[in-house]
């Protein structure tokens, strides 16, 4: 690696690792450099800059655009102008060395595209630029004031660019400006964030560490002790204790309104600044300004949704108002996207808040998946403060609403967003899978994961449930599905962690392989405990929760071949099996007109990687058969009709299928995944 690229992403990953100094997956920051030319063999000046769509926190190397500057700059003499400002971007492409990628000994490798701030890194005269969206340095961004206040704080070591939609112009701007102020280390931009340049990369660093740590102080020495006003009566938080039980009652209610254009998924935020920001006078006006910094607004929507009632208001009254809210944000919404929509605009997106505080309870936000909906609250909550800043100083004056959309339906955006790849089938899907610690379990938590889904593992063993859930990049939860108030305890913290809950896979079981006059009471008790009242349980407590979502849902039941074939030596386990066969049918019949599917998949002979067979199951069926423990998979194979051993991916396989799609219409079924057993066939 060029080692001033090893500079440039080593300052990249100090300064994206903290949120004071800018958002995830916002700024860029860039270095120019020699490199020989591979055709040539003659050396050739670069910029190395982060590309789009990169996050500096986690930037490497193929995260960066590399560009030849001698073409770079040679566009300023054929740029057309603001009108035709998008053309820029595809005018980068000309400018790539090789692919884009990182230049070597080795083959080239594909790059990053560039970014929209590519200019301004190219055309202002500094070996090391980084542009950066901090709080501080946003709050005198979007001052009413914020020139005036700029050169208070900074004296001639900053200078102030007006707003400017980011592109080629933009570029040309700021190299302008630090080419008339040689003792300048840096602008900031109106409405956007800073820039800093320097020689190395350890003062470009030093400089944006500098800029950032003196707005900050400026922001604290003179700024108002109350920016957003006095308390509201009423809405200060509720107790802790109460925000969640609070929360947990309306995410559902919120992430299905959220939902009304596209599934989203969402996140949970309680912290002081938000519930200190709710409580206060100016949270309406403030936050019908809407949000300034682009990388903010791009991902909050123009505007959050907000709850015009305290905390301690009834919940039926909260649901009733947040419902009226809803539909008056999306009729204001589009009338704000008519306002300003013409013959070339994308078509609108969706009308749903991606936002929506809470006085006393906290922030939910929205998106396609975990990651974006947390991403999205991340940015409320750096707008949050940056009006706090802006309010303390002067007054808070965001970019204009006409700029907003310009950028919100910008072209380049539009195909930002078409480059991205194709969601996977359960994309947005919330699942929850008990007994997920081992075997089929385990297996279908990671097949939904792995095809999008968000997943909840529940196991009896707390250290089984965290495993499975490090694997496929969930949660877990503790979870005896025989408890009625663990069961809820469960589902409260799957809402809390993604708003809501859309698959259910009740797998949860045990197995105790006895004669009639050997089974104890208390076998069949805990057989019936854990599978028949375990799945009654979440069954129930599923369906409370999508009905509240009003988006469909589907539970799964994992029974098995016994709930269909008699066996001897098994009634306790073949009872309770039939029990949750015929809850699949009575539950689809049931929960049909809220859109909720139930089927059932029925395996057989799962032996490898089974948690039950391996504690103790196994050894009693091996028993009855007369077949040694580790030939009882094998022994299974040989009775079915295609010989084959069933494995805990295929059980998870029939469930994936269930609730991909394809099946949509399909409910009260029983898939058999037991290799063709043929006295079990379905009648």
């Amino acid at each position: 690696m060029h080692p001033e690229v090893a500079d440039l992403i080593g300052r990249s990953n100090r300064l994206g690792a903290d949120p004071r100094n800018t958002n995830y997956a916002g700024g860029n920051t860039s270095v120019k450099g020699t490199e020989l030319d591979p055709v040539t063999g003659e050396p050739v000046d670069l910029l190395w800059v982060k590309g789009s769509g990169g996050d500096l926190g986690t930037l490497t190397e193929p995260g960066l655009a590399v560009l030849r500057l001698d073409r770079l700059r040679a566009l300023a003499g054929v740029y057309p102008g603001v009108d035709r400002e998008d053309e820029m971007v595809a005018a980068f492409d000309y400018c790539l060395h090789g692919l884009g990628g990182v230049a070597g000994s080795g083959p080239t490798q594909p790059g990053a595209a560039p970014s929209i701030d590519t200019a301004m890194h190219g055309l202002v005269d500094a070996a090391h630029v980084d542009h950066l969206h901090p709080d501080a340095g946003i709050a005198f961004a979007t001052a009413a004031d914020g020139e005036a206040l700029t050169k208070e704080c900074f004296g001639d070591r900053m200078a102030w660019v007006p707003w400017r939609r980011p592109g080629f112009q933009l570029g040309l701007d700021i190299a302008a400006i630090k080419a008339a102020n040689p003792g300048a280390i840096g602008v900031i931009l109106g409405g956007h964030g800073i820039t800093a340049w320097a020689d190395t990369s350890a003062e470009c660093e030093r400089r944006s560490l500098e800029i950032i740590a003196t707005a900050q102080r400026f922001i604290d020495t003179h700024g108002r002790t109350d920016p957003f006003g006095a308390v509201v009566p009423g809405f200060t938080p509720l107790s802790e204790v109460d925000q969640l039980d609070r929360a947990a009652a309306i995410f559902p209610v919120l992430r299905g309104l959220a939902s009304t254009d596209r599934r989203q998924v969402g996140h949970f935020t309680h912290g002081p600044v938000v519930l200190d920001f709710l409580s206060r006078e100016k949270l309406w006006p403030l936050a019908g300004l809407g949000t300034s910094c682009p990388d903010h607004f791009l991902r909050t929507k123009v505007r959050p949704m907000v709850l015009d009632l305290p905390g301690t208001a009834p919940l039926a009254d909260v649901l009733a108002r947040v419902k009226e809210l809803h539909a008056e944000y999306r009729e204001d919404y589009r009338a704000y996207y008519e306002r300003y929509a013409d013959a070339s605009t994308p078509t609108m997106r969706g009308a749903d808040p991606a936002i929506v505080l809470v006085p006393g309870v906290g922030m939910f936000s929205f998106g396609a998946d975990k990651q974006t909906a947390r991403v999205a609250g991340e940015f409320y909550l750096n707008a949050i403060n940056v009006m706090r800043g802006a309010e303390a100083i002067s007054r808070y004056r965001p970019i204009p609403e006409s700029e907003k959309f310009r950028i919100e339906y910008w072209a380049l955006e539009e195909a930002k967003l078409r480059r991205r790849p194709a969601p996977r089938p359960l994309a947005g899907r919330v699942a929850l899978v008990t007994g997920a610690g081992s075997g089929i379990g385990r297996a279908t938590a990671l097949r939904l994961a792995a095809e999008g889904a968000c997943v909840a593992v529940t196991d009896l063993d707390p250290a089984a449930a965290d495993a499975v859930a490090a694997e496929t990049g969930g949660f877990a939860a503790p979870l005896d599905v025989s408890e009625e108030d663990g069961v809820a305890a469960a589902f409260r913290s799957a809402v809390l962690e993604y708003g809501g809950i859309d698959l259910v896979v009740n797998n949860a079981g045990l197995s105790i392989s006895k004669s009639l006059l050997d089974t104890t009471v208390r076998d069949w008790d805990l057989q019936h405990d854990v599978m028949a009242r375990g799945s009654f349980l979440v069954s129930r407590e599923a369906a409370r929760i999508m009905i509240d979502q009003g988006m469909g849902g589907d539970l799964v039941y994992i029974v098995s071949k016994n709930g269909f074939f008699a066996g001897p030596n098994n009634i306790a386990y073949g009872a309770t099996k039939a029990d949750q066969a015929h809850q699949v049918r009575l539950l689809a019949a049931e929960l049909g007109p809220h859109g909720i599917r139930v089927n059932g998949v029925n395996p057989d002979g799962v032996v490898r990687g089974s948690g039950i067979f391996a504690k103790g199951w196994g050894a009693q069926r091996a028993a009855v058969y007369g077949v040694p423990e580790s030939e009882l998979g094998a022994f299974y194979a040989k009775r079915t009709l295609l010989g084959l051993e069933v494995l805990p991916e295929h059980v998870a396989a029939a469930v994936f299928v269930l609730t991909a799609g394809e099946l949509s219409r399909t409910t009260g079924l029983h898939i058999p995944v037991d290799a063709g057993v043929a006295a079990a066939f379905l009648r």
